[in-house]
């Protein structure tokens, strides 16, 4: 399953940081951040659990970027 967040982020090196720490969560295949679109997409494993992932997204990239925002 796959999904489209909106995301707020200061710079696009800032955005590069956001998808490595969503790329290494628990229970995502895959992730990208659009830094342009203020986007990111995130492709789930087989049986994720969406919102807890998306909530371990959230902590994760704010632990690499701390004034950045998804919007769940």
């Amino acid at each position: 399953m796959k999904k489209s967040y909106k995301i707020d982020v200061d710079c696009a090196n800032c955005a590069l940081k956001m998808e490595d720490a969503a790329k290494k969560t628990e229970g995502v295949k895959d992730a990208s951040v659009n830094f342009m679109a203020l986007k990111m997409k995130v492709e789930f494993e087989d049986g994720a659990d969406v919102d807890a992932v998306m909530e371990n997204v959230r902590s994760n990239c704010k632990k690499v970027e701390s004034d950045c925002e998804v919007f769940l």
